[in-house]
């Protein structure tokens, strides 16, 4: 019975997982274009930002400024983080062949958020110096997990995810003792920012180098879905097709932390992204990577898009953050996922 209901929903076509996702992403866009207290029409509004992107001229009146300059660089940033959490939760779970492993869970994201708090509060706020202090602290926090749970020559998915945990409320910790002792106003709430997770300070200058990095990233891990297909029967299995275990893993885990730090730093913390995305496409498109790393990055995509605009009108004239919104919809959402997983088991 478990089986039949596994191929029943396995047999949706990629094409229809990706055509409503896409749907949903590009209705996500729009609304959220258009939501707030300055409205512009659609053609004005194409017409605006066609011109920004491609000619590179400013907008002529206050409302093509406030949307294209702050509205628009909000909605491509949190698009492209929400694809890129997608796709590391994606690859994770295949390296670790544990379907709970994220970067979250593994220590990744409580390290990129303790090293970029760590340089807000110590001053250097630029850009540069807080995405390369996430991205080694993104690495070290994989790496100390890793280090935990090594056992024997191999880690099993338990030791795993218990290590992770310990690692993540380790650096969660160091990450609030920072922030608690710093002493500017200032500095304090930016630090914040960093442990709430919002996209409100996105512009075009602060967009287009980290976007570009962290999507040629997406695009490596697709170019190594065969090798991650692979993966996942064991590296005995890997190793008879001519993959190595070892190397792959040290070459994803790279590549993973350099995405998830990048992510932090531009948006700060956000969970759930990388663990509820993965397993709803999964259930939908299957086990494959070579659908199921892109499908994943355009249902992320969509997923904080739509967060994200949940966040802004909630609670107006305030805004809920945006880690906030992805706990409160992603929890429900796992849990129900799980609580399937148990029916399909138990039957």
């Amino acid at each position: 019975m478990t089986v039949v209901q596994d191929r029943s929903v396995r047999r949706v076509p990629a094409t229809a997982v990706a055509g409503t996702c896409a749907v949903l992403l590009a209705a996500g866009m729009a609304s959220s274009s258009r939501v707030g207290p300055v409205d512009l029409p659609l053609g004005q509004l194409v017409t605006a930002v066609w011109e920004r992107v491609t000619v590179g001229l400013e907008p002529l009146t206050l409302q093509e400024r406030l949307v294209t300059e702050h509205r628009i660089p909000r909605i491509l940033l949190a698009a492209v983080i929400g694809a890129v959490l997608a796709v590391a939760g994606c690859v994770l779970q295949a390296l670790t062949r544990n379907p709970l492993a994220d970067p979250s869970i593994l220590g990744g994201t409580s390290g990129a958020s303790l090293g970029a708090v760590a340089m807000i509060v110590a001053g250097a706020s630029g850009p540069l110096s807080v995405t390369a202090a996430a991205f080694v602290g993104a690495g070290c926090g994989f790496a100390a997990t890793l280090a935990l749970a090594w056992r024997g020559g191999g880690v099993s998915p338990l030791r795993l995810v218990l290590a992770g945990i310990a690692v993540s409320y380790l650096l969660s910790a160091l990450t609030s003792m920072v922030v608690f002792r710093a002493d500017d106003d200032r500095r304090l709430r930016s630090a914040l920012f960093w442990q709430l997770g919002s996209v409100a300070d996105a512009s075009w200058g602060s967009l287009f180098v980290p976007s570009v990095l962290m999507i040629a990233g997406v695009v490596v891990l697709m170019l190594r879905a065969r090798r991650l297909d692979a993966l996942s029967y064991g590296d005995l299995t890997a190793t008879a097709l001519g993959v190595s275990p070892q190397r792959l893993r040290a070459e994803m885990f790279v590549i993973t932390s350099l995405l998830t730090g990048a992510a932090v730093a531009l948006a700060g913390g956000i969970g759930f992204v990388a663990l509820v995305v993965p397993h709803a496409v999964r259930l939908l498109a299957g086990p494959r990577h070579s659908s199921l790393v892109p499908l994943a990055a355009l249902a992320g995509a969509a997923f904080l898009v739509w967060a994200d605009l949940v966040g802004r009108v909630v609670a107006p004239p305030s805004e809920v953050p945006l880690g906030v919104v992805t706990a409160l919809v992603g929890a429900p959402i796992f849990a129900l996922l799980i609580a399937g997983r148990m029916r399909d088991e138990l039957a």
